[in-house]
């Protein structure tokens, strides 16, 4: 074909798509009107004739997909029985998908023959084809939005073309790459490939490549990879890096003056014994009239970047920092996040405050929030901070130990509001001075942890309330609030299913009764091998927090009014909080409105991405360390069950494997569904959740995280 003609279908093929949405707006604006095919191309603006032809075609398409239905010849109408949604897709490991619509209702399941070409982050049009009290099915009939069109995997290159393989197949799709497309790439190169075609009748879209990303398997390219998969930025723009050099560590003296002082108030932080930017302080001093005043400080990041900013765009683009195994991707640049902004020991900085006169059970009798000064007298780390409320001695115990008390209070209160207790655990690596892991080690929350955990939760439910809570009359303040919504008693079923297993109930009356429910249950097993296992299914069964302008509560925590206002170095929603908050206290006109809930889905959905890199990078470091292992018998528990295969989560390292129900030996094995388990056809024999196991790692495959086991013995 000439370079003519493919102009022409590619201009065709936009047409087309454009025709489509331009009828499908049509339509979802007069959802009752009958219309001719002569009134729609005058209201979509389609005179001649052999665009008539194409855009009768256009509304055969959508007949035959459940859309429309044609009530007469040439005439059309929205199909009642039809109902369309949009939403977000999210693929599953298996390829089928769930949409998660926009007004919370429950999630969509998509086969995969009915996914009609969508990836995993799509914005799509699914029609509604089955609803049942435990399950909504449907299928994909308009890709709004890509989410991304460039993908990072390997290449296996063939003697006239080359197949790109992703390494996250959730995130991308094998793509069919022409020998001429290939730009230098070699066999089993690790590459960034762009989609430039997907025909309706291919089952893979073609591509080129953009970029050689070097050699498969080094620790540096496949987080590179796990990065642009998620189409998260890695270097600073030139313009950003020259903004934040101009950023000097030195106070304005007149600033100074407008802010209230506190450099002579004893200030602490407690941060990982790693960390490198500090966010929040807090300062302690007991008044004469025998209250105490308690001060949080937090980074005033947007004394530093104004809004319309390079620093600001790039910060809002990339919403939040990376937290990858062995390394930072930050949201703002090192001179900024480490430097200017760090609450370091020792150092005057700018800060935004909320402080608190309290008695001495931790009642609030006044509070106050403004810009502030503050000199940190001393850096702990968590594990300093433990130890001396664990009774050791050292410097600040008065302070601590208080400070804990109060922590324990307020604690105390929230589970008894209702508050989930979730004992967080965390899986960190010790890497060697080549970046290789060496070890795993399990951090779980102690009371140093808590200590901190209190006080921010506090300044953010202070903050919302103060902005959030009705005042008169007046108009609601345009605000970005952290949102929490109810469980959906479709996944706490499951779940209520799940615990079964182990012979544990779930007993509540109503949705608000689940938390306390779920606490009682991880009470009582708080001793039990299963703790782990349940806690963490329990966590899944949970909405996920969003950043929402409309604020419904934080379920989780049991706050009526809650917000992000303590990390404005790693998150752009508490740098949005800092603005409206001083716009508010300054007496300034609100001047966020309607482009504030833009920026809620924004971050919300740039969060999703870090959370999904962040374990994919923490799944690459787990398959890296087993790699010694290999041939290695493990102690283990099953930690998961699915129609393909056993998943176990092995007790010396914590590190999880699967084990394909073809491999395991004695039985035809198969997933019932009403069990939830995995039944032998002849034996009868079961595999449970939190059964004991043991396991031989057979082989581990870094590209696909993947770390396959062979069962030993039940």
């Amino acid at each position: 074909m000439s370079k003519k003609g493919k102009g022409n279908t590619k201009r065709s093929s936009k047409f087309k798509g454009s025709l489509m949405h331009s009828i499908r707006r049509l339509f979802d604006q007069s959802p009752d009107a009958d219309l001719s095919l002569k009134e729609i191309c005058r209201a979509v603006d389609i005179r001649e004739s052999e665009l008539r032809k194409q855009t009768y075609n256009v509304l055969k398409e959508l007949t035959a997909s459940g859309f429309l239905k044609e009530t007469s010849h040439g005439t059309f109408k929205v199909d009642s029985n039809t109902k369309t949604v949009e939403g977000e897709i999210q693929l599953t490991q298996r390829g089928a998908g769930f949409v998660l619509t926009d007004k919370n209702e429950s999630d969509i399941f998509v086969a995969p023959q009915h996914l009609n070409h969508a990836l995993n982050g799509d914005r799509v049009r699914v029609s509604i084809t089955k609803k049942t009290a435990t399950k909504t099915e449907g299928q994909v009939i308009e890709i709004l939005q890509r989410e991304r069109t460039q993908f990072v995997g390997t290449l296996d290159v063939k003697a006239k073309f080359a197949f790109f393989v992703p390494d996250n197949q959730r995130n991308g799709i094998d793509i069919y790459v022409p020998k001429e497309k290939m730009n230098g790439a070699k066999d089993k190169d690790k590459v960034l490939v762009r989609i430039t075609a997907w025909p309706k009748s291919s089952q893979s879209p073609f591509g080129e490549v953009v970029e050689v990303l070097g050699s498969h398997g080094t620790n540096d390219t496949e987080m590179i990879g796990i990065l642009v998969n998620q189409g998260l930025e890695i270097n600073f723009p030139q313009e950003v890096i020259a903004e934040a050099e101009k950023v000097t560590m030195d106070l304005d003296p007149e600033e100074v003056k407008k802010r209230r002082d506190f450099r002579n108030i004893t200030t602490l932080t407690i941060d990982p014994v790693d960390a490198k930017d500090f966010d929040d302080a807090i300062s302690l001093q007991w008044l004469e009239n025998g209250n105490v005043e308690i001060g949080v400080h937090i980074a005033d990041v947007s004394h530093y970047v104004q809004p319309g900013s390079a620093l600001d765009e790039e910060a809002l683009k990339r919403s939040n920092s990376v937290y990858l195994v062995d390394r930072v991707i930050p949201m703002l640049p090192e001179q900024l996040s480490n430097m200017a902004c760090s609450l370091r020991p020792n150092e005057d900085k700018f800060s935004f405050s909320a402080v608190f006169e309290m008695d001495d059970k931790g009642k609030i009798l006044n509070e106050w929030f403004g810009k502030t000064v503050i000199n940190s007298n001393h850096r702990f780390s968590y594990e300093e901070a433990q130890e001396i409320i664990e009774g050791a001695e050292g410097p600040y115990k008065k302070e601590i130990l208080f400070l804990d008390t109060i922590a324990k209070m307020y604690r105390k209160k929230r589970l008894k509001n209702g508050a989930l207790n979730i004992e967080s655990e965390e899986m960190r690596f010790e890497l060697d001075e080549n970046g290789n892991p060496i070890n795993v080690i399990l951090k779980t929350s102690k009371d140093a942890h808590k200590l901190v955990e209190e006080f921010m939760l506090l300044a953010n439910k202070q903050v919302a309330t103060k902005i959030g809570k009705p005042k008169g009359n007046k108009d609601p303040i345009p605000f970005i609030y952290r949102c929490h919504d109810k469980p959906d008693t479709e996944k706490i079923a499951l779940f209520k299913l799940f615990i079964s297993k182990f012979h544990h109930e779930l007993n509540y009356k109503g949705p608000e009764d689940i938390s306390k429910a779920i606490n009682a249950l991880l009470a009582d097993i708080k001793l039990t091998n299963e703790y782990s296992l349940i806690q963490t299914m329990a966590i899944r069964s949970m909405s996920k927090a969003t950043y929402e302008t409309d604020n419904i509560g934080h379920y989780g925590l049991a706050f009526t009014y809650y917000t992000h206002f303590t990390s404005p170095i790693r998150r752009y929603a508490d740098l949005m909080v800092h603005r409206i908050l001083f716009d508010e206290l300054s007496g300034h006109q609100h001047k966020y409105g309607s482009k504030l809930d833009d920026i809620a889905k924004r971050i919300s959905r740039n969060e999703r991405k870090a959370v999904e890199a962040e374990r994919e990078s923490t799944k690459y470091f787990q398959s890296l360390f087993m790699q010694d292992y290999l041939g290695e018998e493990f102690e283990g528990t099953i930690s998961g069950i699915a129609d393909f295969g056993i998943f176990v989560k092995m007790n010396d390292n914590q590190c999880e494997g699967m084990i394909p129900l073809i491999d395991i030996p004695g039985d035809r094995w198969f997933f019932d569904s009403e069990k939830f388990s995995v039944v032998g056809a002849k034996t009868k024999q079961e595999y449970n959740f939190g059964d004991p196991v043991r396991v031989k790692v057979l082989e581990v495959d870094t590209r696909k995280r993947q770390i396959n086991l062979e069962l030993i013995e039940k």
